[in-house]
């Protein structure tokens, strides 16, 4: 069957997340946005992995679902956590953050108590060890053979594994001798599969997508589309295998949109792109302090390929914008206001679900159902007709779908009627 799955997520137990991160929101969400199985996030926070243990029933092996659904239509849920490892290493401090996927209870109750022994788990859903990334591979594996480590949002400056400010040049400089089992890595909202193709040293790790989303709204942002059956074991070999006929696509963020994608500096507003970097030093042009190199530079730094260079095993994949977006641009409005929230609650039920409008719907089901603004604006999103600002430093990038010229047109028209 086809499965829609985002694997990494927060709980309402992580700093900055929304009250609503618990499992009836999530649920409910999941089903908004076309999601069959989503991440539980944060299990190794202790009244959160108690919830899961009293809200969650097996489904599928190494899946499960809320007690109070009944249907073959809910939810699974697949028990998942983040790890924050800080450390020295060769003499640098590292910052890394580490996403496992469990197939069990008894698995996760193991991982936390070797966990539980180095660090604080009380402290955030996302703890913050001071553990070598490779060690959370032994322990994850020796409470499971079956468990998967991936090194979360791969690129980001601050806290990944090849991140600018605090990562490594390569996976066997992180690992050693557990690289063999790495066979994935999450891309991040800053960059895109075409970006990772130009390391020929990833050619045999699967690029996987996830939104790892603090709120229950922004569920799917990213996300992997398989074609197996419903169960752990099924998602894991398809993951592990880099299948093409199992994994699909995943689902991508346009990486310019992404917090990280540029060079610069958020307090002086300077934004810069590799090329503009290096004619300043890598130096903000505003305050003469270090820049905050991005993620498209530190691709290019390490790249041994040109752009557009694609493996002949790669794993396709579809770049989106969410639906609220999309709307907030379509009406004038912004994300968040009624006037959208209103046309999302209408879309959604004309159509079921979010990927279905976003992925599935012809265009002509979307220029009859959905108000035109709305099904242009889509379909432009789905062709690439748009134009982005890049993110740099912690700020998002800005995406357009119309042109100055065409909303005022729009706007003009609405006040007409």
């Amino acid at each position: 069957m086809k499965i829609i799955a985002d694997l990494h997520i927060h709980s309402k137990y992580s700093r900055a997340t929304a009250k609503d991160m618990d499992l009836e929101s999530l649920n409910k969400w999941a089903k908004v946005k076309g999601i069959k199985v989503l991440g539980t996030g944060d299990f190794t926070h202790p009244q959160w992995f108690s919830e899961l243990k009293e809200k969650l029933e097996p489904a599928e092996i190494g899946l499960f679902k809320l007690k109070k659904e009944k249907s073959d239509e809910a939810v699974r849920f697949m028990l998942t956590a983040e790890i924050s490892c800080i450390y020295s290493k060769n003499n640098k401090t590292r910052r890394v953050h580490i996403l496992i996927l469990a197939p069990s209870f008894d698995t996760v109750e193991k991982i936390n108590a070797s966990l539980g022994q180095i660090g604080n788990l009380k402290a955030d859903g996302r703890p913050i060890l001071g553990i070598d990334a490779k060690e959370i591979v032994k322990i994850a594996l020796d409470a499971s053979p079956d468990c998967l480590v991936i090194p979360a949002h791969a690129w980001t400056p601050w806290f990944s594994v090849f991140g600018s400010k605090s990562g490594f040049n390569s996976l066997e400089e992180c690992f050693e001798e557990y690289t063999k089992y790495i066979y994935a890595i999450e891309t991040g909202l800053s960059s895109d599969p075409a970006m990772n193709w130009r390391l020929s040293s990833l050619d045999k790790i699967t690029l996987i997508s996830n939104s790892d989303c603090h709120s229950p709204s922004k569920i799917g942002r990213e996300a992997n589309v398989f074609e197996t059956e419903l169960s752990f074991a099924a998602i894991s070999e398809a993951i592990k295998t880099k299948d093409q006929k199992k994994f699909l696509y995943t689902v991508e963020f346009f990486p310019e949109e992404g917090k990280y994608h540029f060079d610069g500096h958020r307090a002086c507003e300077i934004s810069l792109s590799p090329a503009e970097s290096k004619k300043y030093n890598n130096i903000c042009p505003s305050c003469g302090k270090p820049l905050t190199i991005g993620v498209l530079n530190r691709v290019e730094e390490l790249a041994d390929r040109p752009a557009g260079f694609v493996p002949p095993n790669a794993i396709p994949y579809k770049k989106l914008v969410p639906l609220d977006q999309i709307i907030a641009q379509a009406v004038g409005q912004n994300t968040g206001t009624k006037q959208v929230e209103a046309n999302y609650k209408e879309i959604i039920e004309q159509f079921g679900n979010e990927f279905k409008i976003l992925l599935d719907a012809s265009p002509e089901e979307l220029k009859s159902k959905a108000k035109p603004d709305i099904a242009e604006a889509i379909l432009r999103v789905r062709e690439g007709k748009i134009s982005i600002e890049p993110g740099y430093d912690g700020v998002y990038g800005k995406i357009k779908i119309f042109s100055v010229a065409e909303q005022k047109k729009s706007s003009n028209q609405k006040t007409l009627l």
